[in-house]
């Protein structure tokens, strides 16, 4: 299943490559794309080409920050039909859950969490694409992204506590200081924004109720907008749970607001079942992690669910044919 993005999540694309002195229509028509084709907001491409696209613009560039710096300049209108909504959301908490519910109008490919202690919020993001396809431009545009929603809401002078991502730090971090502002850490096990329960529900001074009513109503109107997949929503939901060892059936449901006998039926309507689409993501998230010399075993272990790296021992050689140390020096070496 070929998961799309708006061509709105290359705005300003051009115009970067222009600054860093890039041939843009070279790197666009390698990947079966054009000018014109950005010139339209609305279109859907496969994430997997925008991800593979913004690598490559990367390594064209000599740019580390490539996805970070299109992020610095976007703004709320870079989300299409839903900016007017958001801007008229009374927190940024209701903001980020209208994100939640109009997703598969922005990026199917994208899911998000949020994790709530006494004090402290964790906003996590992951991009579902093919486990082979490199992602730091892209996750660092959508954390990027998600920093300007939250600054925009906020005020200008807001902070995160901190910002987090799975990938090592580039040569230079000046860039990431200029945009986040607070401690960015690397090498992480998620990738998202630290902040305070307090942020979230901060009044937005910009709300307005008659307007959002509006903009909802707008966007009830739109093809599409109340037809999100409930495989791509169980799928999400698995992504961001199974690291933390909450991708049960009944959390599953429950992450969605329904119950397990619902989730089971809708699925079934679509031709799968929930254990199939578990064993699939597992599999998926495997060769990501296995594949990262900087995640030990015993890591690896935990991001895909296991309790002890001794039960993930057992399940993999089942699997494989193989212990994992064997696995992942066999692969390692037909990298090189």
């Amino acid at each position: 299943m070929a998961l799309m993005a708006r061509t709105a999540a290359l705005t300003n694309y051009l115009e970067l490559c222009t600054q860093l002195g890039v041939n843009s229509q070279q790197l666009l028509n390698d990947f079966a794309l054009s000018t014109a084709m950005l010139k339209n907001p609305e279109l859907r491409i496969p994430m997997t080409v925008v991800a593979m696209l913004l690598e490559a613009s990367a390594r064209a560039s000599g740019c580390e920050t490539f996805g970070l710096r299109m992020a610095e300049s976007r703004q709320l209108s870079s989300f299409g039909a839903i900016s007017l909504l958001l801007t008229h959301q009374p927190t940024l908490r209701d903001a980020l859950n209208t994100i939640g519910q109009y997703r598969h109008l922005l990026n199917e490919s994208l899911a998000m969490d949020i994790t709530e202690t006494d004090k402290i919020v964790i906003i996590r993001e992951e991009i579902m694409i093919a486990p082979s396809t490199p992602t730091r431009q892209s996750i660092e545009l959508a954390i990027g992204v998600l920093h300007r929603l939250c600054s925009a809401l906020l005020g200008k002078n807001w902070r995160p506590q901190s910002v987090s991502f799975t990938h090592n730090a580039p040569a230079d971090l000046n860039v990431h200081r200029r945009v986040f502002g607070c401690n960015v850490e690397f090498n992480c096990q998620f990738n998202g924004i630290v902040c305070l329960v307090a942020d979230l529900n901060k009044t937005n001074p910009t709300s307005d109720p008659v307007m959002a009513n509006y903009a909802r109503g707008f966007l009830e109107a739109l093809p599409g907008a109340s037809k999100g997949s409930i495989l791509n929503e169980v799928r999400q939901a698995i992504y961001l749970l199974l690291p933390m060892d909450r991708a049960s059936i009944s959390l599953v449901a429950q992450s969605l607001d329904m119950n397990v006998r619902t989730l089971q039926r809708r699925l079934e309507e679509s031709g799968v079942n929930f254990t199939e689409l578990h064993d699939q993501i597992r599999h998926e998230l495997l060769h990501r992690y296995m594949t990262n010399p900087r995640y030990s075993l015993s890591q690896v272990a935990g991001l895909l669910g296991y309790s002890t790296p001794s039960s993930f021992t057992r399940w993999f050689n089942a699997q494989y044919g193989m212990a994992p140390t064997a696995w992942r020096r066999q692969n390692l070496n037909n990298q090189e």
